[in-house]
């Protein structure tokens, strides 16, 4: 009777520590924002720009002023990228959960000189503070996973985008390849926990991670979850094995 009180309070633990509440995820971000950058380059292997940069073929026109909101930016990469490869008339809104990783964020901008191609909101993106029809592009890279209700923030995008604005996703996956599958659980359940925990001290953080990506739903069955929530031509593009996936759905 003992080892099952045990038992159950440890589970009961463990889901707090990986359910997606937002409250939590705030949290969670706001601690490991100073480090984040540097982990997260030098735990990708800086993969992750390459990624970004396949990203923005389907989300940039070159010649033509857009509207994109980044959602759940973190600190800023894909908005940094998006604004260098936009037209100088291109304007980009970046809203997160996280003050603590908006607040490095308005220094890469400010850094880059950027101030008046990129704006910053706090928000939680399953009720964004957006007319209908505001934005061309919504964008969300490696953050997706993290919402408490995936649905809503997906249909709170589709209402903020134009007819025919495309929303991107990118996100981290399990590859399908054996081989591939069976080095990324070695790294992410073992080694990325280790390195990631010790230099931010946050060692919950980096078990949240790789919790996270194998939580999320498989190819099949985001995109159909993109269509239920009123999506039109979903497209799928694998990265590096797999380890990541671009999701890509219009406003018809």
């Amino acid at each position: 009777m003992v080892f099952r009180k045990k038992l159950w309070y440890l589970c009961i633990k463990s889901q707090q520590m990986y359910s997606p509440k937002a409250e939590k995820i705030e949290e969670m971000f706001d601690s490991i924002a100073g480090d984040y950058d540097r982990l997260n380059h030098i735990l990708s292997l800086d993969i992750d720009k390459r990624w970004r940069r396949k990203a923005l073929k389907v989300i940039i026109t070159p010649d033509s002023p857009q509207r994109i909101l980044d959602a759940a930016c973190g600190t800023g990469d894909l908005s940094i990228a998006m604004a260098r490869a936009a037209c100088p008339e291109t304007l980009i809104t970046g809203v997160d959960l996280s003050e603590g990783m908006l607040g490095v964020m308005r220094e890469k901008v400010a850094r880059a000189g950027l101030q008046g191609r990129i704006e910053m909101q706090q928000g939680n993106c399953e009720s964004l503070p957006y007319a209908d029809g505001s934005f061309d592009r919504v964008t969300i890279a490696f953050g997706i996973r993290n919402f408490e209700h995936r649905e809503a923030a997906l249909r709170e995008f589709l209402r903020v985008l134009r007819p025919g604005g495309r929303l991107v996703i990118l996100e981290l996956s399990v590859p399908a390849n054996p081989a591939a599958r069976w080095a990324y659980n070695l790294y992410f359940k073992r080694v990325l926990p280790a390195i990631g925990g010790n230099i931010s001290g946050d060692k919950a953080a980096y078990r949240y991670l790789p919790a996270s990506v194998l939580k999320f739903p498989g190819k099949a069955e985001w995109m159909e979850t993109m269509r239920s929530c009123g999506y039109g031509a979903v497209t799928h593009k694998a990265f590096t094995f797999g380890i990541c996936r671009m999701y890509t759905g219009e406003k018809l």
